[in-house]
């Protein structure tokens, strides 16, 4: 999605909104076009990325107010000339170049934040019986991590790091601009307010080196397809001794050999005897829980129909309940008669009134009396 669509009109809402009102839709769209509601959609995480760029301009005074004055131009490299007066395409580097042209300062005095390390996806295959008892488990990943050989100061051992001349470890340097003071990031230290004078020969300055780590995972009893667990601050590591990243695990649930889920219910399809289907009994379906469930069978039962048993379902994710098993019954026909059953069964149906099988007998009434109708 374009970052030049206008930011009002991704939230929907007037320009003249206030606080509560860009709030409120920031969290109905954010909550229709989230990832987790949306996975493997594109169109969906690329708008909701979009909504949390403009509720993250909106919602911030100083920041709203540069957009209401120069759009997007606010916060993008060069302002271009005419009448905005910026001619001579003056650049900002970040927000906080436009917010001093606008307001008068407030950043000069502070050093730029160093960035965090970047977020990380594992995807995991499950059993279903995973699913339902929970598993400890360990994965490997191959992750940057701090160098042990400058501990993630990225300086070679024995070295230190030192102020940047350039903006005296503000991070930052102004110039003048006609009648503005413009702020930009120092070219020098890119930011950090400091130099490496010997930089790590191990990591080359970075601070953190590509390793194999194995990690520990808890898989709680009662996760689904698409479930993430997030582990603070195993992700990659910061540049020269800045926060980690966190790893998220999305789970996947392999397909079982004979129940299908639908959220915490279980669903299997049990075929049973004519006989049994005419006479009724009871059958035995063995559960994910290790126990046997007796099911009872009503005489005349028909395919299709189905038997719920309450609580044999899956947990409820960090609950104690659980859901339900759904038994559907097919009844199936026999293929293969002795003479001695086919006997039997010639005997059965010799004694037939159509009472027994009141649907067969009632359809081909109907359907006599339509031929009726047609011929005459």
């Amino acid at each position: 999605m374009s970052s030049e669509v206008d930011y009002y009109e991704l939230l929907e809402v007037e320009r003249t909104a206030d606080a509560g009102t860009l709030k409120a839709a920031y969290r109905k769209l954010a909550m229709k076009y989230h990832p987790d509601r949306n996975p493997g959609c594109q169109d969906s995480e690329a708008r909701f990325k979009a909504i949390n760029e403009a509720y993250d301009c909106l919602k911030d005074e100083q920041k709203r107010a540069a957009y209401d004055r120069f759009g997007h131009a606010a916060f993008q490299q060069g302002m271009g000339g005419g009448g905005n007066g910026f001619g001579g395409g003056a650049g900002f580097s970040d927000f906080s170049d436009i917010f001093d042209t606008i307001f008068g300062g407030g950043f000069g005095g502070q050093r730029q934040q160093t960035r965090r390390g970047a977020d990380l996806r594992y995807d995991l295959e499950i059993s279903l019986e995973d699913a339902f008892h929970g598993r400890d488990t360990t994965i490997s990943i191959d992750v940057s991590a701090p160098c042990e050989a400058c501990d993630g100061s990225g300086a070679e051992p024995g070295t230190g790091v030192e102020t940047c001349g350039t903006c005296a470890g503000h991070g930052k340097v102004r110039a003048q601009q006609g009648f503005f003071v413009i702020e930009r990031t120092c070219p020098s230290c890119h930011g950090a307010g400091q130099r490496i004078k010997s930089p790590c020969r191990t990591c080359r300055g970075e601070g953190r080196v590509d390793k194999a780590r194995s990690l520990d995972v808890k898989i709680p009893p009662g996760v689904d397809e698409g479930t993430r667990i997030r582990l603070a601050g195993q992700g990659e590591a910061g540049p020269r001794g800045a926060p980690a990243g966190d790893l998220y695990i999305f789970l996947h649930v392999k397909r079982h050999a004979i129940f299908e889920r639908d959220g915490t219910n279980l669903f299997c399809n049990v075929p049973i005897s004519f006989t049994l289907a005419a006479l009724g009994g009871e059958i035995t379906v063995p559960g994910l829980d290790g126990s046997s469930h007796e099911i009872r069978i009503p005489a005349g039962i028909q395919s299709g129909k189905q038997l719920r048993q309450r609580g044999a379902g899956m947990p409820v994710l960090n609950s104690r309940g659980r859901g339900d098993m759904v038994v559907q019954i097919e009844v199936e026909t026999p293929t293969r008669l002795t003479a001695r059953q086919k006997e039997l069964l010639e005997e059965f149906r010799a004694t037939e009134t159509g009472e027994e099988c009141p649907q067969s007998s009632g359809f081909f009434s109907k359907l006599k009396d339509v031929w009726n109708d047609l011929t005459e």
